[in-house]
């Protein structure tokens, strides 16, 4: 009877512990990523900086990813593909560039590193050997071309109207605003740089293309993630579209990170 009584109580316990652990397991394994890919660079475009991260960020830190929104300086092109190489070396393991707009041939560029799993471009350039930001953007023009303003020392802004009707067109008044106030000059010869070896090529990419950009021109968002043979998803948006459709973003980054981790 003792021994029947030890047996009962010893089963017992070990169901409370199952109890205990299992839906903690269950929690856990519902916001930890798959293994590998854990870390998410995101690589912000002309005229911004990385608060325009600042929908997505929450996301994918739900979603149990590390994210890092590089601060790129739009001085030069070799600035800001330096910038973002630092962020990749200070990460441990693999890690996910995600580029919008002008920062699509930042991590084209950057991309080659090969703690970099994989790419996703948001509404962004995917420049093929010799191609560059401008050349690409210019090559199918956007209402916004008509709205930018150079000053004398070879920067370039966008007017209120440009980032009104064209750039953010869908965001709330008070975004609109803060977009205007805090965008950064961007340097002419930065949009000019070339790509030397584009990461593409030989990575796994995703693209997201804004079906109302009228930055970038949807048309050629389109043909270029047929080009690079990006998994594509086409979201009604405006340029923005991080800041106007986050958790339709965060989807698609989340998931690269889970299949590019299987590679």
């Amino acid at each position: 009877m003792q021994v029947f009584k030890f047996v009962w109580n010893a089963v017992a316990s070990c169901a409370a512990l199952l109890a205990i652990i299992l839906p903690a397991a269950n929690a856990t394994a519902q916001v930890q990523p798959a293994a590998g890919v854990k870390t998410i660079l995101l690589i912000h475009g002309a005229w911004a900086d990385g608060s325009t991260w600042s929908k997505i960020i929450p996301l994918l830190e739900a979603k149990g990813l590390h994210v890092v929104a590089v601060q790129i300086p739009l001085t030069s092109f070799a600035d800001d593909v330096s910038a973002t190489q630092r962020a990749i070396a200070l990460e441990d393991g693999p890690v996910l560039l995600v580029g919008h707009s002008y920062g699509g041939a930042v991590i084209t560029e950057a991309g080659n590193d090969p703690k970099v799993a994989g790419l996703v471009y948001v509404s962004a350039v995917a420049p093929d050997k010799g191609e560059s930001a401008l050349g690409l953007i210019t090559s199918v023009p956007t209402p916004i071309g008509s709205e930018l303003r150079p000053d004398k020392s070879g920067f370039l802004k966008l007017t209120p109207k440009g980032i009104a009707e064209d750039f953010a067109q869908d965001l709330s008044a008070k975004e609109i605003e803060v977009l205007t106030a805090t965008q950064i000059p961007t340097s002419v010869a930065a949009m000019k740089g070339e790509v030397t070896s584009p990461a593409w090529k030989s990575k796994p990419s995703w693209y997201i293309i804004a079906a109302n950009d009228r930055a970038i021109s949807p048309d050629l968002e389109a043909a270029q993630a047929k080009k690079i043979g990006a998994t594509t998803t086409t979201v009604p948006s405006s340029h923005v579209i991080m800041l106007a459709q986050p958790s339709k973003v965060a989807d698609v980054i989340s998931d690269a990170a889970s299949t590019a981790s299987s590679k």
